[in-house]
């Protein structure tokens, strides 16, 4: 079983895929393009699955690509080299998950331009399964900027007024985040071969304890606004909420359910494992902007009116949230983080999807312009009730655990009193996340059907199969948490 099972395939696979929808020998016609998409996305969802049944957290995936018998770049030590640990194996089954409900979603939604729009979406998932599962820096760094061309297309190609904007916005703000950070790999390469005489940009090698404490601080800083762009962390969160709300219902929830997480993916990769004696010092700190994150967006959130925005602010909330959990510095924390990472993801999957739905029947996503829509779309309602009460935080569901995870963490750091103070205020001020998630469920779908809505249709089997698949996985994670906790803590 172990020969069938490559990191290479899982990664390049959606990457060759790419090339051959963009290849004039594949066929332009719609249905053929769409179905074969979806069958990929799904063979690949079941790889996933697969290497994740036969994961063993004391032996992880480990595969080097070699180029003609050398290294990448032997003269530097940077080698084409990856890994998959207990963390980046839940985020790559995560990824694989979230693209083939993209891919699900992309049925009412993309209008046009099918082939390049697919072939994005695959060249999108390869980059970032290389973030997850790089384990050479440099490498690392190659995938973290491939992922800025496809998400740009998909962003500015297929989204509504001023997509393109958006799209140009985004890639400005973490090509500024990505120059910052490449600073601050380029000076770990270089001080770890001066302190320690090892030639190598694999994590395994970066040997930090003989650095000096304030070249650390520098590196960490910058490695650090590299990632503060993409997780968001506050002030560097501006780009998300335009981006989300402009790009088309399935990008939407690639962005908020798996590219956010890359930016915390970074963190917890560079900063909380290589730069640890850095990351102890800058934690208390770190805190405090996740906490401004849950406060500050929370009530941006509740100001306003468009849905996607709504979901949009409320995830760079959520953000702050795992952000405090890796904060904490101990097992509980880092739990709390990576779970969340998941729970989140399916949150807002589903809260991005049904913002999509409402839009393509009312072709409007202000909540002062849809009323009562409930008595037309009793199972959307029904689905958006549940999935807002699992955002909220709700017993039984993943959101809660997590949440309950990352305060107990914060209480148990031994880092700082600021982050257990940080741990006892951030419980309560979650508490604001169900004023913006009520508003928009009531002014939505409660009251007196809004004139012009009266011929509406409910959802349709496709709509049903992405929010049923939602709701299953929030419910499965929290009546069974330990499924996942256990293989965090394990690895």
């Amino acid at each position: 079983m172990e020969i069938l099972l490559s990191i290479p395939f899982l990664i390049f696979m959606p990457l060759v895929i790419s090339i051959l929808l963009l290849s004039p020998l594949f066929t332009n016609n719609e249905i053929v393009v769409r179905r074969f998409s979806k069958g990929v996305f799904t063979f690949h969802f079941l790889y996933s699955i697969l290497m994740l049944a036969c994961f063993n957290q004391a032996n992880p995936y480990v595969s080097e690509i070699h180029f003609f018998g050398m290294d990448w770049v032997q003269s530097l030590g940077i080698k084409f080299v990856f890994k998959i640990d207990s963390v980046s194996m839940i985020l790559s089954v995560l990824t694989s998950f979230v693209f083939l409900l993209s891919s699900i979603a992309s049925k009412y939604n993309i209008r046009k331009n099918h082939k390049f729009y697919y072939a994005m979406l695959f060249l999108l998932m390869s980059a970032i399964l290389g973030i997850f599962t790089s384990a050479d820096m440099f490498l690392f760094f190659l995938f973290w900027e491939l992922e800025l061309i496809p998400a740009y297309f998909l962003i500015s190609n297929w989204g509504e007024d001023g997509a393109k904007k958006a799209g140009i916005k985004f890639v400005l703000f973490t090509f500024f985040g990505s120059m910052i950070m490449l600073l601050g790999i380029l000076l770990l390469h270089y001080y770890n071969f001066v302190s320690n005489g090892v030639l190598s940009a694999s994590f395994s090698d970066i040997m930090v304890s003989s650095l000096p404490g304030y070249i650390q601080n520098i590196i960490a800083i910058c490695i650090l606004i590299g990632f503060g762009v993409k997780l968001p962390i506050i002030p560097l969160h501006t780009w998300l909420p335009d981006a989300h709300t402009s790009a088309a219902t399935p990008v939407s929830m690639i962005l908020a359910g798996i590219l956010l997480k890359t930016g915390a993916y970074g963190i917890y990769r560079f900063n909380y494992l290589t730069l640890e004696d850095s990351f102890k010092v800058i934690a208390p700190i770190l805190a405090v902007f996740a906490i401004l994150n849950i406060i500050y967006t929370a009530f941006v959130a509740y100001a306003q009116k468009d849905i996607k925005r709504i979901v949009a602010y409320s995830s760079i909330s959520n953000m702050g949230l795992i952000l405090l959990g890796l904060c904490a510095y101990n097992s509980l924390g880092l739990s709390a983080s990576v779970f969340h990472m998941v729970a989140h993801a399916l949150v807002t999957c589903g809260l991005f999807m049904v913002a999509g739905i409402v839009f393509l029947r009312c072709k409007t996503r202000n909540i002062d312009e849809i009323n009562g829509i409930a008595s037309n779309m009793p199972r959307l309602f029904g689905f958006a009730t549940l999935i807002v009460l699992a955002s909220v935080g709700v017993p039984l569901f993943a959101p809660f655990v997590s949440e309950i995870l990352t305060m107990l963490g914060a209480l148990n750091s031994d880092l700082s009193d600021v982050i257990k103070y940080i741990g006892i205020f951030s419980l309560p001020l979650l508490i604001l996340s169900s004023c913006y998630m009520f508003k928009f469920l009531h002014n939505s779908f409660m009251g007196n059907l809004s004139c012009g809505f009266e011929k509406i249709n409910d959802i349709s089997i496709h709509e049903f199969v992405i929010l049923a698949a939602v709701l299953l996985g929030l419910i499965i994670l929290g009546l069974y948490p330990n499924a996942l906790l256990n293989m965090i803590v394990g690895g």
